[in-house]
C-alpha cells in the first residue's frame, strides 16, 4: 500500500504549512464568505519552498526536521528589537545537553561600526534548556552582530546572531516638513516628452519639475519605480524590473555625463544629421520606443565609457575616486548585476534559458565569463555610477530649489523571474510560486501578477540583507519612499506556477521584523514613508502602518461610501497619509471622467459581457455626479456644476479639494495638470492589447510648465498649513 493511499486526513500537512505561515483560510470579497486553503494548495506551497509533503508520512519527517533544526539553534540567526523595548537587553539562548557543573559562557557584542565588548559568565549544566541571558549595555541604533560562546570541559559551542537595534517609528512628516503639510507633483517620468530629451523622459527633465515644483510652493516631487527595466519588446513595465537593488540607465540624461566634454566622437555623432533626425523622429512620437531609444544612446554610451576609462579610472581625480566608492559601497551586489547585464548581450535576456552553467551566479562557468566580458562589466558598473550620480545632482537641485522633501520614489512590489535578482538569489526566489491577488470585486478569477515569490523563511535565515539593500536603493537621494502593495509585508498572496489565481492563498511574513528594519533605515536617510494600501485591507493593517509612523495611501475617487454613496468630506481624510485623486492604475482624471479605461477594455475584448459594461459606465457615472455633488457641498464647485461643468476646472476643484484635507502630504498628478486622458497602463491587460508603460505625454515639459492654465489647476489649498497633531 503506497503512503498516499493510506489516508485523506492530512493533519501533519496542515500543521506544516501553518508553522510556515500558509493561511488556513481569507475572506473572500467576492461574496464575504470564508474561503478555505485546501491541501493540493498546501502540497504545492509546500513544494515551492523546496519541502516535500506530499504524503502525511513526509509531513511528518518535514515537521521533525523543521523542530529539530530550531533545537540545534544556540541563539536565533536575527532578531529585530526597539531600542526603547524593555526585552533588548535580554539575550534567548538554548543550553545544549551537557552532564557538567557549570557551563562558562561570553557574551561578545560587535557593534556596526566594529567596536567589540565581551561578558562573561556561567550557568549550571544538565538537559537541554532555554534560558536568558543579560547585556549590561544598551546597544545602539544599527546592525550588530552578538556572538554566544559555551564551554564545558573540552566542549565549545558557538553561534552569532544579527542584532538589528530599530527605532519606534519611521520618520515623521514633522521632521521634514516642520510641522506643515506639503503638495507635490507626482509624475510617470518615461513618459516626458521635452525638446531636449532622447525619446524617454530623462533625469534633467526631472530636474526641471523639481525646480518649477520649488517655485509653486510645493514640497515633493513623485516618480514612477526608476529601477532597471530590459527595455524592450514587453519587459517594460517599472512595476517588473530585472532588479530592483539598481536602476534604469535610460534615465541617464546623455548631454550631462561629464566624459562628452573629453569624447569629440560623442559630441560629432549626436550632432550628426542621421542622429538628429532619429532625435527628432523619437521626440515626436506617440508612442515611447524603448528599443530604439535605447539603440541610438548605446554607441554614444559606449563611447564616453571608454572616454572614463582613458581619462580618469585609473587617475587620482575625484571622479576615479568616487567611482571606487561607489564599487565598494555597492558590491557584490553590483558586480553581480553587471556580469548579469554583460551576459545578458551574448545569451539572450532570460536567465532562465541560458546554458545550465551559467545559471548558477556563484559559479565557476559565470566566475570564468566575468572576467573574459570585464570590460562589458565594467560598463554596466560605470553606467550605474553615473546614474546614481545623476540622481545625486537632482537631490542637490532639490535642496537649492527649497523643496522640503525633495524626490519621492517608488519600490515595486517584487521582480522578474527572469532578471538578475532572482538569478542572483535563488534560494531567496520561490521559482514554483507568483504573487498576485486574491479574487474580489474588480477580478472574480482573482490576479497572478507573474513575479516570483520571495521565501520570508529563508530572508529570515540570510539576516534580511536583501531588504535592507531595497530600502537603501530606494531611499538614497529621496526624500520619501512609497512602497508598492504594502499589504506584502504582512502577507503575500501565492499562486502555484500554472493554477489559476483562485487556487492560491496567502502567505505570512516577519511583520515586526520588517517595518523594524524599515523604521531603522527611514530615520538614517532622514526619509518618509508611504505604504500603498489599497485594496482589501485586513483590519490589523491600519492600525500597524500607524503604529510605525508609516503614511497610508488615500486615493479620492476611491473614498466613496459603499452604503451612503457619498464621497468622505475633506476633513474626514487622516494626517498619516498621502492623499491623491488617481493612481498609475487608473486613466487620468479626463479619461477617467470620460471613461476611457472602460472603452478601452471594451475594445481590446477584455469587456466584452453587454450588461458588465453598461454596469461599469453606470457605476462610473454616478461617481462622477456623486463627485460633483461632494465638490459643490465642499464650495469649490458652483451650482451651475451640476448642469455642465468643463474638465479644467473640475480638476483645479479636485485638487483643491485633496489639498484642504489634513493629510501630511498631497500628491497631484502631472498627467492631470496636462490634461491626459488616456491610461499609461491598463491593469490585467497584456501588451499585445494595450500597450501599456508605453504612452507619452500630448505637450512638451517646457510647453506645460510655461503654460498658466497647468498653475491654475493646481488648485488652491492651506499646504503651508500646521499638521494636526495625531490624537
Amino acid at each position: 500500500m503506497s503512503e498516499r493511499s493510506v489516508s485523506t486526513d492530512r493533519p501533519a500537512l496542515r500543521r506544516l504549512a501553518a508553522r510556515l505561515g500558509i493561511a488556513e483560510s481569507y475572506v473572500d470579497q467576492t461574496g464575504g464568505e470564508q474561503r478555505v486553503t485546501t491541501d493540493a494548495t498546501r502540497e504545492r506551497l509546500l513544494a515551492a519552498m523546496g519541502i516535500d509533503a506530499s504524503t502525511e508520512a513526509r509531513a511528518v519527517r518535514a515537521l521533525r526536521r523543521l523542530r529539530r533544526k530550531v533545537q540545534l539553534q544556540w541563539i536565533a540567526p536575527v532578531r529585530v528589537v526597539r531600542q526603547t523595548s524593555r526585552t533588548l537587553r535580554r539575550v534567548r539562548i538554548r543550553v545544549p545537553t551537557l552532564h557538567v557543573h557549570e557551563i562558562h559562557w561570553t557574551l561578545t557584542l560587535r557593534t556596526e561600526d566594529g567596536i567589540a565588548r565581551e561578558w562573561r559568565g556561567s550557568v549550571h549544566g544538565g538537559p537541554a534548556r532555554r534560558t536568558e541571558l543579560e547585556l549590561p549595555v544598551v546597544p545602539p541604533l544599527g546592525y550588530h552582530d552578538l556572538t554566544i560562546e559555551l564551554e564545558a570541559e573540552s566542549e565549545r559551542h558557538s553561534a552569532t546572531q544579527r542584532l538589528i537595534v530599530v527605532p519606534a517609528q519611521c520618520t515623521p512628516p514633522e521632521a521634514r516638513l516642520q510641522g506643515r503639510r506639503g503638495f507635490g507633483i507626482t509624475a510617470n517620468l518615461y513618459t516626458v516628452r521635452s525638446a531636449r530629451n532622447w525619446g524617454a523622459g530623462d533625469l534633467a527633465d526631472l530636474s526641471a519639475l523639481v525646480e518649477w515644483t520649488a517655485q509653486q510652493g510645493g514640497a515633493f516631487v513623485g516618480v514612477n519605480p526608476l529601477h532597471a527595466l530590459r527595455n524592450s519588446g514587453y519587459d517594460v513595465s517599472p512595476y517588473s524590473p530585472i532588479t530592483r537593488l539598481f536602476r534604469n540607465s535610460l534615465y541617464i540624461a546623455v548631454e550631462n555625463v561629464p566624459e562628452l566634454a573629453y569624447d569629440p566622437w560623442a559630441r560629432e555623432r549626436i550632432a550628426s544629421p542621421e542622429v538628429q533626425a532619429e532625435l527628432a523622429e523619437l521626440r515626436r512620437a506617440h508612442m515611447l520606443d524603448y528599443g530604439r531609444v535605447t539603440a541610438l544612446r548605446a554607441p554614444i554610451l559606449d563611447s564616453l565609457f571608454r572616454t572614463f576609462v582613458a581619462h580618469e579610472r585609473d587617475a587620482a581625480t575625484p571622479r576615479a575616486r568616487a567611482y571606487a566608492q561607489f564599487v565598494e559601497r555597492e558590491d557584490p551586489q553590483l558586480t553581480q548585476f553587471a556580469t548579469f547585464m554583460a551576459i545578458s548581450e551574448r545569451e539572450g535576456p532570460d536567465a532562465r534559458q541560458w546554458p545550465e552553467p551559467l545559471r548558477d551566479a556563484n559559479g565557476a562557468a559565470v566566475a570564468a565569463l566575468r572576467t573574459e566580458l570585464a570590460d562589458r562589466v565594467d560598463f554596466h558598473r560605470w553606467l550605474q555610477f553615473e546614474m546614481d550620480r545623476q540622481m545625486g545632482c537632482v537631490a542637490s537641485d532639490a535642496t537649492r530649489a527649497g523643496l522640503a522633501l525633495g524626490v519621492y520614489q517608488d519600490l515595486a512590489v517584487g521582480s522578474a523571474p527572469s532578471g538578475s535578482d532572482v538569478w542572483a538569489n535563488p534560494r531567496l526566489f520561490v521559482p514554483d510560486a507568483t504573487v498576485g491577488a486574491p479574487p474580489d470585486m474588480y477580478s472574480d478569477e482573482g490576479q497572478n501578477w507573474g513575479l516570483p515569490a520571495i521565501n520570508p523563511h529563508v530572508l529570515r535565515e540570510t539576516r534580511y540583507d536583501y531588504w535592507v539593500r531595497l530600502l537603501r536603493a530606494g531611499f538614497r537621494h529621496s526624500g520619501a519612499l512609497r512602497l508598492d502593495h504594502a499589504l506584502g509585508l504582512f502577507r503575500m498572496f501565492w499562486v502555484p506556477v500554472g493554477a489559476p489565481a483562485r487556487e492560491g492563498t496567502f502567505v505570512k511574513s516577519f511583520v515586526n521584523d520588517l517595518f523594524g528594519i524599515l523604521a531603522l533605515e527611514s530615520v538614517r536617510h532622514g526619509a518618509l514613508v508611504v505604504g500603498e494600501d489599497l485594496g482589501t485591507v485586513p483590519p490589523e493593517v491600519p492600525k500597524v502602518l500607524q503604529k510605525w509612523g508609516v503614511l497610508g495611501s488615500k486615493v479620492v475617487v476611491f473614498e466613496r461610501g459603499f452604503h451612503s454613496g457619498r464621497f468622505r468630506s475633506a476633513a474626514e481624510y487622516p494626517r498619516l497619509a498621502l492623499a491623491t485623486v488617481n493612481t498609475h492604475d487608473l486613466p487620468p482624471l479626463v479619461g477617467w471622467l470620460e471613461q476611457r479605461d472602460i472603452i478601452l477594455r471594451s475594445e481590446v475584448g477584455d469587456l466584452t459581457d453587454p450588461e458588465q459594461q453598461r454596469g461599469m459606465r453606470e457605476g462610473r457615472t454616478s461617481d462622477r455626479w456623486a463627485l460633483i455633488e461632494m465638490l459643490i457641498e465642499a464650495g469649490l464647485l458652483p451650482e451651475s456644476a451640476r448642469d455642465n461643468v468643463r474638465s479644467e476646472p473640475l480638476i483645479a476643484a479636485l485638487h483643491a479639494f485633496v489639498r484642504q484635507t489634513p493629510s501630511a502630504l498631497v500628491g497631484l498628478a502631472l498627467d492631470d495638470l496636462a490634461r491626459e486622458s488616456e491610461p499609461v497602463n491598463i491593469p490585467g491587460i497584456w501588451q499585445d492589447k494595450y500597450p501599456s508603460w508605453s504612452r507619452r505625454m500630448r505637450e512638451s515639459l517646457e510647453t506645460l510648465l510655461a503654460d498658466p492654465a497647468t498653475t491654475r489647476m493646481l488648485g488652491e489649498g492651506p499646504e503651508v498649513a500646521p499638521v494636526p497633531s495625531p490624537s
